[in-house]
């Protein structure tokens, strides 16, 4: 990389005038379904992402001239053609709880060149009759009885019903057009004799100039912050995974819906950009966090998981956990500490010399619809979340995580291990109490001398052994440990055994100080235990 030279012009920005700042990256847009909780289905929203908000997008009609800014009711008189024919079609009726809508419009005929009607348009009024608790068969009936000349109010569906998107066609009979046996999730043609693909009369009537000029467009309901969100793909309290579907949760509690994508790459694709507007989001409130902390005492890594339980009928259930690697300690939190105040109320804390992370083997089944490029094998199908990792802690106790991307398992796995070897480093040394027949012992482990075990009365030296004399160990799984040292001179093992309290804990220590060393003296190990030595998507 070449270096800027006093008196030269500064390098230019890619893209962009020298040392000018480049621009914003423009907001990601794009359509998904919107699945809400309870009665009423789903609607089609869009979607737009910026730096720090997802925001969520509802089609309205707008007037744009002539009138006022919202259009809720409009009153429309429409002109039969010859033929009979109005240039609609609806769907819906009371007898199924949903209102008749028109559903489609035919290019160039009566109700596309008013410019005040809309696909979506629930249908309040016929010639000043109340149609809004009128079956499909009333509606149709009163529509094609109506005359030359039909008056009909409307009011624009924002959360338009899922029936819009079912195919075309009615399945009644041919020609029994008055007879309400269409089914009313299919559309009623209301063309009459009218071919729908004819085209229009050659001197259509122009707008009067003053008339009201409406649009549809899309219209911000909903935004999301997205500094400390998470991301669940996880149905409610359950460990079932939707499929291309997610949900962003926001720290105040306002939630986007179940967004749902017609694709699994599509879905994927907007998952991975969601994600990385959190992560850099995050890594500015670790940045903030860090200029009020010590050097000793700097936040490493913190996101959002989710943590998998068993309760006592073995049924499995997930909920979602804030994990900090802050100083000397990994924090359990149930939201995200956002004061100074917070950082005292975790559920929980363990010294990180003391935890051991596990990675856990991939789940890919074929109809997954993210993929990552691990290196590493399938594992057991009765497990549905793909990304997990476990913390083991004292007395043998483990918590199993999961997270929704392969990119964030291996950012956790990389900053555990910095994480844990920052405070080997920092501490340099830990010291347990123990014994061994009766008699009082202390057991110290050491980044520089290695292992120590002296008398806790009159702290005499028993016996000092390096790293590197360890040969091997093995334990009864409760309280008792033996390890295999060699003697640097005569090559000859020998055999310590020692009782702990919390044997795990000590274990796990011993673990990271061992792994600690060796990054010490090759750097390039701590590269090489990275996830499958591959990056995630």
């Amino acid at each position: 990389m070449s270096a800027h030279l006093p008196g030269q012009p500064p390098p230019a920005a890619p893209g962009g005038r020298p040392g000018r700042p480049q621009d914003p990256a423009p907001p990601r847009t794009g359509l998904a379904r919107l699945h809400h909780e309870g009665p009423g289905g789903a609607c089609d929203v869009r979607l737009r992402l910026t730096k720090d908000v997802l925001t969520i997008q509802k089609q309205d009609v707008v007037c744009v001239r002539g009138g006022s800014h919202c259009a809720h009711h409009r009153t429309v008189t429409l002109r039969r053609q010859p033929g009979g024919s109005l240039g609609l079609s609806i769907k819906g009726g009371a007898e199924h709880r949903v209102p008749v809508v028109i559903s489609r419009m035919f290019r160039g005929h009566t109700a596309d060149r008013t410019g005040m009607l809309f696909v979506g348009d629930a249908i309040l009024q016929v010639n000043g009759i109340n149609v809004e608790n009128a079956t499909h068969g009333e509606v149709v009936h009163l529509l094609r009885s109506a005359g030359d000349e039909v008056t009909i109010t409307v009011e624009y569906l924002r959360d338009a019903p899922s029936f819009l998107n079912l195919p075309s066609g009615s399945p009644g009979p041919a020609g029994d057009h008055g007879s309400g046996a269409c089914s009313p999730l299919f559309d009623s043609g209301l063309h009459l004799n009218g071919d729908p693909s004819s085209t229009a009369p050659s001197s259509p009537s122009s707008p009067v100039a003053n008339e009201p000029k409406y649009e549809k467009r899309w219209l911000d309901t909903l935004s999301v912050p997205l500094s400390m969100a998470r991301i669940s793909r996880h149905k409610a309290g359950a460990e079932t995974l939707r499929c291309s579907a997610f949900e962003v949760l926001a720290l105040d509690g306002v939630s986007t819906g179940i967004l749902q994508f017609r694709s699994a790459q599509e879905g994927a694709a907007w998952l991975r950009a969601v994600s990385a507007n959190i992560r850099d989001l995050t890594l500015q409130s670790v940045r903030m966090a860090n200029k009020c902390c010590s050097s000793c005492d700097q936040v490493v890594h913190m996101g959002w998981v989710i943590e998998r339980l068993k309760d006592t009928g073995s049924c499995q259930t997930c909920c979602s956990k804030f994990l900090v690697l802050k100083g000397s300690s990994l924090h359990v939190f149930s939201t995200p500490p956002v004061s100074t105040l917070d950082w005292g109320r975790a559920e929980e804390t363990y010294n990180l010399c003391e935890v051991l992370f596990k990675l856990h083997k991939l789940w890919l089944p074929d109809d997954c619809w993210l993929h990552a490029d691990s290196g590493l094998e399938p594992w057991g199908l009765e497990d549905p979340q793909p990304y997990c990792f476990s913390v083991l802690v004292g007395h043998g106790q483990s918590r199993r995580f999961s997270v929704e991307l392969g990119s964030e398992l291996a950012a956790w796995a990389t900053s555990f291990q910095r994480a844990t070897f920052m405070e080997v480093q920092r501490a340099g040394s830990r010291t347990y109490t123990c014994s061994w027949q009766g008699d009082p012992l202390c057991f110290t482990v050491d980044f520089a001398l290695g292992f120590t075990c002296y008398d806790s009365k009159t702290k005499n030296v028993l016996w000092r052994f390096k790293f590197s004399q360890l040969k091997g160990s093995s334990d009864d799984g409760n309280t008792r440990v033996k390890l295999l040292f060699q003697h640097l001179n005569s090559r000859q093992i020998e055999v310590k055994e020692l009782e702990f309290q919390d044997l795990t804990a000590v274990l796990h220590c011993v673990h990271a100080f061992l792994a600690a060393k060796v990054a010490s003296v090759d750097p390039a190990f701590v590269d090489s235990q990275s996830i499958g030595g591959r990056r995630f998507c």
